[in-house]
């Protein structure tokens, strides 16, 4: 089995760029505008699909202009979309504030209606879930529902993936349901109480999720690389330079997606972390989410220089 399964949201990312965030009551003048496909589960399947997986999105949307744009992204990055539509609220969008000098974000998200996915929904996609080789979920969308469908996907065989975003406290037993949880630093410290500031607190931090019933942890360090640990195996990888930053806000969902594309064709999981930390690499040289995710073709040039 080589399917991607993911289960997410999708927003209209609209980023602004500017020298600073503004202050409460503050107007500021920006330095551009721009309007694109986003939302975490969204951004991993385009990464994951353009990584050469058969990746199916499963999904709400409403029947609006962002959903046509939705539908247009998947389309054309080979996402299989597994949605449903309803015209009884909106699609998704986020702010996204870039600060200029350094591509770092600060975002807001509001998913719509897929903030309404429910366990039925999930229990309607058994199936495809239960058929996937690797599924990989958020916290975008309510949590009974990914829980839920990593339950399915366990059950089927499926090596599951938690991508803990945006930070929030998991239910019991979701951990325990998880082959690989994979939070940044902030995210992290979060979930564990613990600082995430380096490697070797990034170890400590893996530990205490292996130890609260996770699989393996990976924690994503941004320009430090990733961290992994699976209770017995602990390696740093660094991260692949592939030329000046232009652009932070995509590297998680391209590190997730890549590295599910290169699960579920069978690499072993700290081969899967390199080829993940590469997505990232390449993402973050371009600007916006969805459409700064790499081929696969870019992503084994870049491994291929080291």
């Amino acid at each position: 089995m080589s399917r991607v399964v993911i289960l997410g949201v999708f927003v209209a990312d609209t980023a602004y760029r500017a020298d600073r965030a503004p202050r409460m009551g503050e107007t500021i003048l920006g330095q551009s505008f721009a309007l694109g496909p986003g939302g975490k589960g969204s951004n991993q399947a385009v990464a994951a699909a353009r990584a050469g997986a058969d990746t199916h999105f499963i999904t709400r949307l409403g029947r609006d202009t962002f959903a046509d744009m939705a539908l247009k992204t998947w389309a054309e990055a080979g996402v299989t979309p597994a949605v449903t539509q309803h015209d009884d609220s909106y699609t998704g969008a986020a702010y996204i504030f870039v600060e200029a000098a350094t591509g770092n974000n600060a975002i807001i998200v509001c998913p719509g209606v897929a903030g309404l996915i429910s366990e039925d929904d999930i229990e309607a996609r058994r199936d495809l879930i239960s058929g996937a080789a690797v599924f990989v979920t958020q916290l975008e969308q309510p949590l009974p529902a990914a829980m839920r469908a990593l339950q399915i996907a366990r059950e089927g065989g499926a090596r599951t993936v938690l991508n803990p975003a945006p930070a929030a406290p998991l239910p019991d037993g979701m951990l325990a349901l998880c082959d690989y949880v994979t939070p940044n630093e902030s995210e992290a410290e979060a979930l564990t109480g613990l600082p995430v500031t380096t490697i070797n607190e990034a170890i400590e931090a893996a530990k205490a999720l292996v130890a609260a019933g996770a699989g393996a942890a990976i924690i994503t360090l941004g320009e430090k690389g990733a961290l992994y640990h699976d209770g017995g195996v602990t390696v740093h990888v660094d991260a692949y330079n592939a030329g000046p930053v232009a652009e932070t806000t995509g590297a998680g969902d391209a590190f997730n997606g890549g590295f599910a594309a290169a699960l579920a064709r069978g690499e072993q999981p700290v081969d899967a972390v390199r080829y993940g930390c590469a997505t990232a690499g390449i993402s973050v040289t371009r600007r916006g989410t969805a459409p700064s995710m790499p081929s696969a073709d870019e992503i084994a040039a870049l491994m291929a220089r080291g």
